[in-house]
This record gives structure tokens, sequence and C-alpha cells, in this order.
């Protein structure tokens, strides 16, 4: 897990990063770091949101 980060925080870093194309594999991506429960941090309508906005935004 990346320096301590909790999921929903380590998400919105990697939305911001440009690093991942959607929501679906931002998710995946953090599985991979080792984050738990990962369905349950993201799964309401504002975090995919604010996630898919950062993502386009961040990869213009």
């Amino acid at each position: 897990m990346a320096e301590n980060l909790t999921t929903v925080e380590r998400a919105l870093e990697l939305a911001r990063s440009g690093e991942c194309d959607s929501v679906n594999g931002l998710r995946q991506r953090l599985r991979r770091e080792g984050y738990d429960a990962v369905h349950l941090h993201l799964h309401g309508a504002a975090i995919n949101k604010q996630l898919v906005d950062l993502i386009h935004a961040a990869r213009g």
C-alpha cells in the first residue's frame, strides 16, 4: 500500500495522477496494491463522480 494512505486517499491520488483511465481500472490498481474491500470504499455515486471528474481532468 502506498505510504499508508486510506483507500479513498489513494484512489483520489491515482485519479489525479492520470495513471488510470477509468474508475474500474483505478479499482483494479488498488486491489493489486493490496487495498481490501475497495468496492465498499468506492461504492457511492458521489465518490464515483469525483473520481471520474479527476480522471478526465488529469487525462485532458
